[in-house]
């Protein structure tokens, strides 16, 4: 729809992929003006003889590279198309996209069960049978094809090991024992969830303010309806009563966070405070030398008591905070008082300024 007069080449097409493998250069011949290349890590050699086109034409936009999975891609692009390439990264949909395509439902915990994948709402299929055949999917083909695991139920353990501590510090040692594999493999098989953007390690902040902080990293995944899906939550209402709701929907509202940044076309500008005596802010986003906690919380009913983690770090922080803000489970903004409260159906307005 962006580049309705590129041609579009699918790599996942048998004829289409041997081509660009057998003979790439008579294979781009055929687009002169360019062309989207979709699931281009399928043939990453084309990223050679792409350097030549692109070297030798100047316009910007020529090609539109896209694919699924990032396994091997970055490290030839980085390689061979080094500041001739703009890259974008596309999570799931953002509530203002639902928004915009009617899809966002009023209820929360539905929200949180249906996730953001695409297939979910423009297809309509259901959540369960879906996030059911992704995850099938991902441990068949990707995982095999880059950890050449042998025991897929180890696998899928592991899966739902890291769903389980999702709004917790990653602890390698207990997954590694709780799993029954080793401290290696748990890092190695976590980097190629986070290179699959499965899941994600947000690093806490390193300001001390003369108190010594946490430095483990927490885990979360890039979307609440995998996560439930690991968890075993069959329905919305079922989620209501669940133990982890809150930190799933702590998952949720950092990457809505996150999809505002990246949109945007900009890094990841996000963290956690969190010192030894267990004060913690839930996200701290910096912006120019100066910090804007964020509090979560997945109640629906404001309580002052919310508020004394986030006054404490601003007696803390002085002068270097700005724009306190509580992000709630609730219907009601509110804007009496210096930390601002905003519903969790208007957190674009955040995601849109972090």
């Amino acid at each position: 729809m962006i580049f309705p007069d590129k041609p579009y080449v699918s790599l996942e097409t048998p004829d289409e992929r041997m081509m660009a493998t057998r003979d790439p250069r008579r294979f781009l011949a055929r687009f002169p003006a360019g062309c989207i290349l979709d699931e281009v890590q399928r043939a990453p050699d084309l990223f050679s003889y792409l350097q030549e086109i692109i070297d030798a034409h100047s316009e910007p936009g020529r090609f539109i590279l896209t694919g699924s999975q990032q396994f091997g891609m970055m490290e030839k692009i980085t390689q061979t198309l080094a500041g001739r390439i703009g890259i974008l990264t596309l999570l799931p949909f953002s509530v203002s996209e639902l928004n915009e395509g009617t899809y966002l439902s009023g209820d929360l915990n539905q929200v949180l069960w249906q996730g953001s994948y695409p297939p979910v709402f423009d297809r309509k299929i259901d959540p369960i049978l879906w996030y059911d055949s992704y995850i099938t999917t991902y441990v068949e083909r990707d995982v095999r094809q880059m950890l050449n695991v042998k025991d897929i139920q180890l696998f899928q353990r592991f899966l739902g090991l890291c769903a389980g501590n999702i709004g917790q510090l990653f602890n390698a040692s207990r997954i590694s024992n709780d799993c029954g594999i080793n401290h290696g493999t748990v890092s190695h098989w976590l980097s190629v969830l986070e290179a699959s953007y499965v899941a994600f390690r947000l690093q806490p902040h390193h300001r001390n303010y003369r108190k010594r902080i946490v430095k483990t990293p927490k885990l979360y995944f890039w979307d609440t309806g995998l996560v439930i899906r690991l968890l075993g939550i069959e329905n919305a209402s079922q989620l209501r009563t669940h133990p982890l709701r809150g930190p799933i929907f702590e998952n949720w509202v950092i990457t809505e966070l996150m999809k505002g940044r990246f949109n945007r076309g900009r890094r990841s500008n996000l963290f956690f405070w969190r010192n030894n005596t267990g004060l913690e802010v839930d996200v701290v986003a910096e912006q120019a030398g100066r910090l804007m906690p964020i509090e979560i919380k997945s109640g629906a009913t404001l309580s002052t008591d919310w508020f004394a983690t986030i006054n404490k770090w601003l007696s803390l922080a002085g002068n270097e905070a700005i724009n306190p803000t509580l992000i709630y489970g609730g219907a009601i903004p509110w804007g009496d008082g210096p930390v601002r409260v905003i519903p969790w159906s208007d957190i674009s307005t955040i995601a849109d300024a972090v």
